[in-house]
């Protein structure tokens, strides 16, 4: 059965979501038709605002409405660590356990020549000249995933950094082997942090 043109393209929109096979976008799309109008609206409001409003902070790679992101312009904060994550959800995840008062790295992936993706392809290089343009940073802490990419990326990172001097740490492997930094709950990653060791 065909549907009609703008629910089919509604349908379509939907499936390029991750994890949206075609029934879930048929769903969803129905629930949107179902949806008051107003509610519609203001939900198309909030994708295009997001849209065209975030940026990535051109210090940490965060993403951000203002630039620098509010963890760079914080002078609070603990200016002699950074912590590299592969992706803005794992920032996320580490700020929400509230115990990290340091700044962060966003790499944006991670080294994976199975996928084709480099050292290039990431934000190894901005890394490395932030390092070199501030010369009071006396730890980076490695949290990137404990997948075969993240201790990749980990070791990669840690023999750019060592001729440097500067103290280069991973998270413990209180997270799962295999898991992401995004689902650990605050308490494994609580542990991970304090149990970070040297590589």
């Amino acid at each position: 059965m065909q549907y009609p043109q703008p629910i089919a393209k509604l349908i379509e929109g939907f499936t390029y979501l991750p994890g949206i096979g075609p029934k879930t976008a048929t769903r969803l799309a129905f629930h949107i038709l179902d949806m008051k109008e107003d509610d519609v609206l203001s939900f198309a409001k909030a994708l295009v605002h997001a849209k065209r409003d975030l940026t990535y902070c051109t210090r940490c790679h965060h993403i951000t409405d203002t630039d620098p992101c509010y963890v760079c312009e914080d002078m609070k904060r603990d200016q002699t660590t950074i912590c590299v994550v592969q992706e803005v959800r794992d920032l996320i995840a580490m700020e929400k356990m509230r115990e990290y008062t340091g700044l962060y790295h966003v790499l944006h992936g991670a080294i994976s020549p199975m996928d084709g993706i480099g050292p290039e392809d990431i934000k190894v290089v901005e890394l490395i000249k932030r390092l070199q343009e501030d010369d009071n940073k006396q730890e980076v802490i490695i949290a990137t995933n404990p997948t075969i990419e993240g201790e990749a990326t980990a070791m990669y990172i840690s023999r750019l950094l060592k001729p440097t001097g500067i103290k280069v740490t991973r998270l413990a492997h209180g997270l799962p082997v295999g898991g992401d930094l995004e689902y650990a709950d605050e308490m494994t990653l609580s542990k991970a942090i304090e149990g970070r060791r040297e590589i």
